[in-house]
């Protein structure tokens, strides 16, 4: 009987998860399944869901909005990444232990890094939004060598407040700053819309002069063909956008390495994920 492993979120019938992940079973002959779980909009339902998956011999899950949170809130033991993101995005049992990951902003650098052929050392990173989207990303791109964070939100002092809570777990080489859409002088190298405006076919508040020359911009969003977001970038004269599969992607496999002890090779799945809408 396969190993089972499922995705819990609501809604959750557009998720590619379940294909996702198997193609990383097939590709690394691993017995498994993997199903989505809708948790429900009722309080209690992830907790609910979570239980029950557990209880028929579930053996770990991704974790997806709105359960982020709570997911995290479920866990006897998280590491730094979902401690300090405050949500958890992958769950496995330990014996009678609940563990969390956040692999969130892992994915994200790697897509940087690996498939979109960025280094991020020593470049300046701005983030637009200050929620949990921009907290899971703030480490992990510090880790990478980032020189310098700018956090960009509409009320200052949230993006501010966010800084300040996080500097003390960065590395002292990465400065990191909170601010409004006023932000100090300087382009960046890469601009990240952290935010979900993305999501309701909005452009974000960009600063202007955000995009340095032959900056990236990327859209955590996915699936949304050319965002607001990427076209008002184009139009800043950025000639690099890129969305989030393949951050969707990445994760996906950090959390399937976690689990199995295999980290799949990424690039079948992110073909098809890109091909698909």
């Amino acid at each position: 009987m396969p190993d089972r492993y499922a995705v819990i979120g609501h809604p959750i019938a557009h998720s590619k998860s379940p294909l996702i992940h198997g193609l990383f079973a097939r590709a690394t002959g691993q017995d498994m399944a993997y199903e989505a779980i809708d948790g429900g909009a009722e309080p209690g339902g992830f907790a609910r869901a979570l239980a029950a998956f557990r209880a028929a011999g579930g053996r770990g899950v991704n974790v997806t909005l709105p359960f982020k949170l709570d997911a995290l809130a479920a866990a006897d033991k998280a590491s730094d990444d979902a401690r300090l993101a405050g949500a958890a995005n992958a769950l496995r049992w330990d014996g009678g232990r609940v563990e969390a990951r956040n692999f969130d902003g892992i994915g994200l650098v790697r897509d940087i890094e690996v498939n979109l052929g960025l280094p991020l050392a020593g470049r300046r990173v701005l983030l637009l939004g200050a929620g949990g989207a921009t907290r899971g990303a703030l480490l992990p791109l510090a880790r990478a060598g980032a020189a310098r964070l700018f956090i960009a939100n509409r009320t200052a002092a949230k993006a501010e407040a966010l800084a300040r809570a996080l500097a003390p777990h960065l590395p002292a080489a990465c400065a990191l700053q909170g601010g409004g859409l006023d932000m100090p002088d300087g382009a960046f190298d890469v601009v990240i819309n952290a935010t979900s405006a993305s999501l309701g076919g909005e452009a974000p508040a960009v600063p202007d002069g955000a995009f340095a020359p032959g900056a990236l911009a990327y859209d955590m969003v996915y699936g949304k063909g050319l965002t607001p977001f990427m076209q008002r970038a184009q139009a800043a004269g950025c000639a690099r956008v890129a969305d989030g599969a393949g951050m969707l992607v990445e994760q996906a496999a950090e959390a399937f390495a976690w689990w199995r002890g295999v980290r799949p090779d990424t690039r079948e799945a992110l073909t098809v994920i890109q091909s698909r809408p």
